[in-house]
């Protein structure tokens, strides 16, 4: 399928490493300009190579966007070497597995400036220009803890959830403009870091070290709704970033789509 992204200029913040890279692969691969973002200028420099050496193009902005500098920074360098952004990934932002009694009034506000105000910033500074071409694409990525909160991870929860609220006021702000946006929520992401955590927690559980019987036990005995007995890979999140943002989708917007094997237990 062709998504018509060819000369799209894409803006994936968080996309030195992670799931953020992949989509920034991905996006190229369907003739996106990418601009990949990253705090750390040797990672963001070595993807953005990456991407060219495959036939693609891309350029690397450095900066932090949960400080309104470092954000602007980005905006910044973001219009000056492209002819606009169409497309605003905002994929960045904090993670740390705490519970209440781990977090502090500092924890909550570091979320809310790196997975709210980070995006915000972004949005400010990019929307007009997609206003003035009457076309864009906004897609906050976010997580199923947003609308099913447990006793773990309540800073990060909330800030997600704060985002999920912001990108259904948007669309509405938006509307009749050619500017859609949405949020994506990933579940459980076979990602470096959620790796070493289920490893260890099957080491303190005794369980086998074999990964495909760690994921099984993972979704038995600890999480229990998933349909399917295995993590997601980012390049299934990756994949669904990219149909988002296409012309195709252009009927989707305000809304939150799931990718998480029924993780969530809801209808909606």
């Amino acid at each position: 399928m062709d998504l018509a992204l060819r000369d799209k200029w894409a803006l994936v913040t968080g996309s030195s490493a992670g799931i953020g890279e992949i989509i920034a692969h991905t996006l190229a691969r369907e003739d996106a300009r990418v601009i990949v973002h990253g705090r750390d200028s040797g990672r963001a420099n070595a993807v953005a190579s990456a991407i060219r050496d495959a036939g693609g193009t891309a350029m690397a902005v450095i900066g932090d966007l949960a400080t309104d500098q470092g954000g602007a920074r980005v905006v910044a360098e973001a219009l000056a070497a492209s002819k606009g952004v169409d497309i605003l990934i905002n994929n960045a932002g904090g993670y740390a597995a705490r519970f209440w009694a781990q977090t502090t009034a500092d924890t909550w506000r570091s979320f809310y400036e790196a997975d709210v105000l980070s995006a915000i910033r972004m949005i400010q500074g990019l929307v007009p220009g997609m206003r003035e071409r009457n076309w864009g694409r906004i897609i906050n990525i976010g997580t199923g803890l947003a609308t099913t909160p447990g006793n773990a991870l309540p800073d990060y929860a909330a800030a997600k959830a704060a985002l999920l609220n912001a990108t259904v006021s948007l669309s509405k702000a938006l509307a009749g403009t050619g500017i859609t946006v949405n949020t994506i929520s990933p579940g459980l992401i076979h990602t470096a870091g959620v790796e070493d955590v289920l490893r260890q927690h099957a080491k303190e559980a005794g369980w086998s070290n074999e990964w495909t019987a760690i994921q099984r036990n993972w979704f038995e005995h600890v999480l229990g709704n998933s349909t399917v007995d295995r993590l997601g890979t980012p390049q299934e999140v990756a994949d669904l970033v990219a149909f988002v943002s296409s012309p195709r989708a252009a009927y989707i917007n305000g809304a939150n789509l799931r990718i998480d094997a029924g993780l969530t237990p809801s209808v909606n």
